[in-house]
């Protein structure tokens, strides 16, 4: 008499794996998956993000930047808070732009990118 037990399911069988032994496997192949994710995604965006604040910390009177909304301008003014009675770069401190013929004050975790340093050039 043939059930229909190929060599394979009699193997799985007498092999006594229950349902029990594929949860640990789940679980390192789910590991396995964030590990993956982790070191693709997550972990250069952080560095990025870190570059990018340490970059807007440097900033300096003649840059030239883009805001998150668009508008392109050269750096005039930077006006730092202080705290503790020390000067320091804070997210919140305010960046007087000139972009054509009108300035404005943006905070600077408001600039998207930092394009390119105008200083001007020296004739010899």
């Amino acid at each position: 008499m043939n059930l229909g037990i190929t060599p394979a399911l009699l193997a799985l069988l007498q092999a006594g794996g229950g349902g029990g032994s594929l949860l640990p496997q789940f679980v390192f192949q789910f590991g396995l998956i964030f590990l993956i994710i982790w070191f693709l995604i997550i972990r250069p965006q952080q560095r990025q993000r870190k570059q990018h604040e340490e970059a807007l910390r440097n900033l300096k009177r003649g840059e030239r930047i883009v805001t998150t909304g668009g508008i392109v301008g050269d750096v005039i003014h930077i006006r730092e808070s202080s705290k503790d009675g020390k000067s320091a770069p804070a997210m919140d401190d305010e960046i007087t732009i000139k972009s054509g013929e009108s300035r404005l004050i943006v905070e600077r975790g408001r600039i998207a990118k930092i394009m390119i340093q105008t200083t001007p050039a020296t004739n010899a």
